[in-house]
Protein backbone atom coordinates (compact mmCIF):
# COMPACT_ATOMS: atom_id res chain seq x y z
CA UNK A 1 0.00 0.00 0.00
CA UNK A 2 1.33 3.37 -0.73
CA UNK A 3 2.29 5.40 2.75
CA UNK A 4 -0.48 8.03 1.37
CA UNK A 5 -2.99 6.07 0.60
CA UNK A 6 -5.58 6.34 3.47
CA UNK A 7 -8.60 4.61 1.30
CA UNK A 8 -7.78 0.78 2.32
CA UNK A 9 -7.60 1.78 5.69
CA UNK A 10 -4.46 2.53 8.76
CA UNK A 11 -0.92 3.08 6.82
CA UNK A 12 1.94 1.11 8.77
CA UNK A 13 3.54 4.08 9.24
CA UNK A 14 0.47 6.08 10.65
CA UNK A 15 -0.35 3.23 12.92
CA UNK A 16 3.20 4.16 14.53
CA UNK A 17 2.53 7.59 14.80
CA UNK A 18 -0.86 6.69 15.96
CA UNK A 19 0.42 4.52 19.38
CA UNK A 20 2.59 7.73 20.34
CA UNK A 21 0.04 10.52 20.31
CA UNK A 22 -1.76 11.86 23.21
CA UNK A 23 -5.75 11.03 24.02
CA UNK A 24 -6.87 14.27 22.86
CA UNK A 25 -4.84 13.77 19.17
CA UNK A 26 -6.08 9.99 18.99
CA UNK A 27 -8.56 8.64 16.75
CA UNK A 28 -11.60 6.26 18.36
CA UNK A 29 -10.81 2.77 18.77
CA UNK A 30 -14.21 1.70 16.71
CA UNK A 31 -12.70 3.91 13.76
CA UNK A 32 -9.51 2.08 14.16
CA UNK A 33 -11.15 -1.17 13.79
CA UNK A 34 -13.05 0.06 11.11
CA UNK A 35 -10.48 1.15 8.90
CA UNK A 36 -8.56 -2.06 9.82
CA UNK A 37 -11.32 -4.04 8.43
CA UNK A 38 -11.95 -1.94 5.59
CA UNK A 39 -7.82 -2.62 5.06
CA UNK A 40 -8.57 -6.35 5.61
CA UNK A 41 -11.60 -6.68 3.21
CA UNK A 42 -9.22 -4.61 0.55
CA UNK A 43 -6.61 -7.23 0.69
CA UNK A 44 -9.70 -10.13 -0.03
CA UNK A 45 -10.36 -8.17 -3.30
CA UNK A 46 -6.48 -8.19 -4.05
CA UNK A 47 -5.91 -11.87 -3.62
CA UNK A 48 -9.34 -12.59 -5.49
CA UNK A 49 -8.53 -10.49 -8.46
CA UNK A 50 -5.37 -12.83 -8.85
CA UNK A 51 -3.14 -9.54 -9.84
CA UNK A 52 -0.30 -9.50 -7.86
CA UNK A 53 2.44 -11.15 -6.02
CA UNK A 54 -0.71 -13.70 -3.83
CA UNK A 55 2.01 -15.35 -2.21
CA UNK A 56 3.27 -11.59 -0.51
CA UNK A 57 -0.85 -10.25 -0.57
CA UNK A 58 -1.81 -13.51 1.66
CA UNK A 59 0.97 -13.30 4.14
CA UNK A 60 -0.43 -9.63 4.38
CA UNK A 61 -3.81 -10.53 5.24
CA UNK A 62 -2.90 -12.87 7.23
CA UNK A 63 -0.45 -11.03 9.51
CA UNK A 64 -3.22 -8.63 9.53
CA UNK A 65 -5.77 -11.35 10.62
CA UNK A 66 -3.38 -12.34 13.03
CA UNK A 67 -2.55 -9.40 14.97
CA UNK A 68 -5.97 -8.08 14.98
CA UNK A 69 -7.30 -10.76 16.54
CA UNK A 70 -4.73 -11.26 19.03
CA UNK A 71 -5.20 -7.53 19.83
CA UNK A 72 -8.74 -7.56 20.20
CA UNK A 73 -8.48 -10.91 22.54
CA UNK A 74 -6.06 -9.38 24.69
CA UNK A 75 -6.74 -5.32 24.55
CA UNK A 76 -9.86 -4.63 22.59
CA UNK A 77 -12.42 -7.25 24.47
CA UNK A 78 -11.03 -7.59 27.71
CA UNK A 79 -11.56 -3.94 28.16
CA UNK A 80 -15.22 -3.86 26.50
CA UNK A 81 -16.45 -6.63 28.71
CA UNK A 82 -19.57 -5.94 30.62
CA UNK A 83 -22.52 -7.74 31.00
CA UNK A 84 -24.50 -5.93 27.66
CA UNK A 85 -21.52 -7.18 25.42
CA UNK A 86 -20.17 -10.29 27.03
CA UNK A 87 -22.78 -12.84 24.92
CA UNK A 88 -21.81 -10.99 21.72
CA UNK A 89 -17.98 -10.97 22.55
CA UNK A 90 -18.22 -14.58 23.20
CA UNK A 91 -19.56 -15.09 20.15
CA UNK A 92 -16.85 -13.37 18.70
CA UNK A 93 -13.67 -15.24 20.35
CA UNK A 94 -15.39 -18.33 18.43
CA UNK A 95 -15.47 -16.56 15.20
CA UNK A 96 -11.76 -16.17 16.05
CA UNK A 97 -11.18 -19.56 16.41
CA UNK A 98 -13.15 -20.51 13.54
CA UNK A 99 -10.85 -18.36 11.47
CA UNK A 100 -7.88 -19.16 12.86
CA UNK A 101 -8.46 -22.85 11.65
CA UNK A 102 -9.02 -21.58 8.00
CA UNK A 103 -6.03 -19.42 7.87
CA UNK A 104 -3.77 -22.52 9.87
CA UNK A 105 -5.15 -24.75 6.88
CA UNK A 106 -4.29 -21.82 3.93
CA UNK A 107 -1.02 -21.11 5.39
CA UNK A 108 -0.12 -25.10 4.32
CA UNK A 109 -1.03 -24.29 0.59
CA UNK A 110 0.78 -22.09 -1.98
CA UNK A 111 -2.22 -19.80 -3.14
CA UNK A 112 -0.57 -20.33 -7.14
CA UNK A 113 0.40 -23.78 -7.16
CA UNK A 114 -2.76 -25.04 -4.64
CA UNK A 115 -5.02 -22.36 -6.53
CA UNK A 116 -8.19 -24.53 -6.33
CA UNK A 117 -8.27 -25.50 -3.41
CA UNK A 118 -6.96 -22.27 -1.94
CA UNK A 119 -9.56 -20.13 -3.89
CA UNK A 120 -11.74 -22.19 -2.30
CA UNK A 121 -10.82 -20.94 1.62
CA UNK A 122 -10.17 -18.02 0.74
CA UNK A 123 -13.69 -17.62 -0.20
CA UNK A 124 -14.77 -18.96 3.05
CA UNK A 125 -12.31 -16.91 5.12
CA UNK A 126 -13.65 -13.89 3.59
CA UNK A 127 -17.28 -14.60 4.18
CA UNK A 128 -16.44 -15.63 8.14
CA UNK A 129 -14.31 -11.88 8.55
CA UNK A 130 -16.65 -10.21 6.86
CA UNK A 131 -19.64 -11.80 9.04
CA UNK A 132 -17.49 -10.95 12.36
CA UNK A 133 -16.35 -7.74 11.44
CA UNK A 134 -19.21 -6.11 9.67
CA UNK A 135 -22.19 -7.97 10.91
CA UNK A 136 -21.50 -8.49 14.47
CA UNK A 137 -18.95 -5.91 15.53
CA UNK A 138 -19.51 -2.91 13.52
CA UNK A 139 -23.96 -3.41 13.37
CA UNK A 140 -24.38 -4.98 16.60
CA UNK A 141 -21.24 -4.46 19.36
CA UNK A 142 -19.95 -1.13 18.55
CA UNK A 143 -23.06 0.77 18.72
CA UNK A 144 -23.41 -0.51 22.17
CA UNK A 145 -20.12 0.84 22.99
CA UNK A 146 -20.76 4.10 21.60
CA UNK A 147 -23.57 4.76 24.30
CA UNK A 148 -21.37 2.92 27.10
CA UNK A 149 -18.16 4.07 26.77
CA UNK A 150 -16.71 8.28 26.48
CA UNK A 151 -14.66 9.55 23.75
CA UNK A 152 -11.69 9.63 25.97
CA UNK A 153 -11.96 6.08 26.98
CA UNK A 154 -12.00 4.98 23.37
CA UNK A 155 -8.80 7.16 22.89
CA UNK A 156 -7.29 4.90 25.40
CA UNK A 157 -8.20 2.44 24.47
CA UNK A 158 -7.29 2.84 20.72
CA UNK A 159 -3.74 3.88 22.20
CA UNK A 160 -3.24 0.57 24.28
CA UNK A 161 -4.96 -1.73 20.96
CA UNK A 162 -2.57 0.08 18.57
CA UNK A 163 0.81 -0.25 20.58
CA UNK A 164 -0.39 -4.30 20.51
CA UNK A 165 -1.15 -4.07 17.12
CA UNK A 166 1.69 -2.75 15.77
CA UNK A 167 4.16 -4.87 17.96
CA UNK A 168 2.51 -8.31 16.76
CA UNK A 169 2.28 -7.19 12.72
CA UNK A 170 5.52 -6.41 12.26
CA UNK A 171 6.74 -10.28 13.85
CA UNK A 172 4.82 -12.08 11.48
CA UNK A 173 1.65 -13.57 13.47
CA UNK A 174 0.61 -15.83 10.94
CA UNK A 175 3.40 -17.97 12.32
CA UNK A 176 1.45 -18.11 15.72
CA UNK A 177 -1.84 -19.14 14.25
CA UNK A 178 -1.24 -23.21 13.52
CA UNK A 179 -1.19 -23.05 17.33
CA UNK A 180 -4.03 -20.98 18.28
CA UNK A 181 -6.49 -23.60 16.76
CA UNK A 182 -7.43 -25.92 19.33
CA UNK A 183 -9.75 -23.48 21.46
CA UNK A 184 -11.36 -19.78 21.88
CA UNK A 185 -9.01 -16.62 23.55
CA UNK A 186 -9.86 -16.67 27.21
CA UNK A 187 -12.27 -14.01 28.47
CA UNK A 188 -12.52 -12.00 31.71
CA UNK A 189 -15.91 -12.44 33.42
CA UNK A 190 -18.97 -10.78 32.54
Amino acid sequence: MESGDRAGGIRRAHVGNMANKTRSEIVDILTVLTEQHEQVDELFAQLESGKGDRTALFAELADKLAAHAASEEKVFYPAVMRKETSELLHESVEEHLAIKRVLADMLELDPDSDKDEFDAKLSVVKEQVSHHAHEEEEDKLFPILRKAMSKVERADLASQYLAMFETLVEEEPRRNVPGETTEAAPLPPG
